[in-house]
């Protein structure tokens, strides 16, 4: 049987539970999750490698209508996966009634694409089943997708469906990384985002958007096995910032012992983390702070 490799991107609308499926599908956690939109801001690319294949996902952030020059850079780094990938999954709520404005938005960036894409229909444990065909026949109408698939992102039985599906799609070819390699993330930007999203949870919905993090130091002491890693929180205005630290920094402190613990499990070493909040007014506007943090314009 011949091998099978390729690039797939992952696709929708912010929340729909693109992360979650990244994870589901590769095992590990890799890109952040948040019940908060627009949670991943770079495009993430987690490789599976089994004997048969190897697939490169590759997750996005969440497409919408952009309100800063940040929200700009995350809507072209999603519509720029397409370029170059040979399957997208496009992900959507069961929950819609009907395919809303965003959603046609980027089935008309399909239509220009003309990339193999297949639907699945997530969050069908939130809905009767009656009232997933009158959505399907919308979509099927809208555009002509290989396969649609109804899906739980948080069903254990998805990964093999799904895996099944993609495996099919796939063309025939060599390994493009090593087999044992999870994702072509620096692991500086990994710690970055593992931040970031424990600052999502733990916080309130005024505060999150606003909120940008930069690793300013990762030392790896390979005889001691400990990584040292220092970063800055940047907030928008003084007020959030003392929510972040919170009341006697029992919210930072919080903050940090749930990212290291994730970065421990991530990296397979001892992480030794500080973390630092600054005011930046704005800073989601600024091409210096984007170009800082990484969210650079190529």
């Amino acid at each position: 049987m011949a091998f099978k490799s390729g690039f797939v991107t992952i696709i929708g609308r912010p929340n729909v539970g693109k992360s979650t499926l990244l994870n589901l599908l590769t095992g590990e956690k890799i890109a952040i999750i948040s019940n908060k939109p627009q949670t991943t801001r770079h495009t993430i690319r987690t490789i599976l490698t089994t004997e048969e294949y190897q697939i490169i996902f590759v997750d996005t952030p969440g497409i919408h209508k952009p309100k800063t020059k940040l929200g700009e850079f995350m809507i072209q780094e999603a519509l720029g996966t397409f370029d170059g990938v040979d399957l997208i999954l496009y992900m959507v709520d069961a929950r819609d009634k009907k395919i809303g404005p965003g959603d046609s938005m980027i089935i008309g960036e399909l239509k220009k694409a003309g990339v193999p894409t297949i639907l699945l229909i997530n969050k069908i444990d939130m809905v009767e089943k009656s009232l997933l065909l009158p959505l399907i026949a919308q979509y099927s109408e809208a555009y002509d997708f290989d396969e649609i698939i109804p899906i739980s992102a948080l069903d254990p039985k998805t990964k093999e469906l799904v895996l099944n599906v993609v495996k099919e799609k796939l063309p025939e070819g060599e390994m493009y990384y090593p087999e044992d390699m999870l994702t072509d993330q620096q692991e500086r930007v990994l710690a970055q985002e593992l931040i970031r999203e424990k600052l999502l949870h733990l916080l309130d919905d005024e505060v999150p958007h606003g909120i940008g993090v930069e690793v300013i130091r990762f030392k790896e002491k390979e005889d001691k096995n400990i990584i040292e890693i220092d970063a800055n929180i940047y907030c928008e205005k003084e007020s959030h910032k003392g929510i972040i630290i919170g009341k006697e920094g029992k919210m930072l402190k919080r903050v940090g012992t749930l990212a290291r613990q994730d970065m421990e499990r991530l990296f397979g070493s001892k992480v030794f983390l500080q973390l630092w909040v600054k005011v930046k007014e704005d800073w989601r506007n600024s091409d210096f702070m984007l170009n800082e943090l990484g969210y650079k314009k190529e």
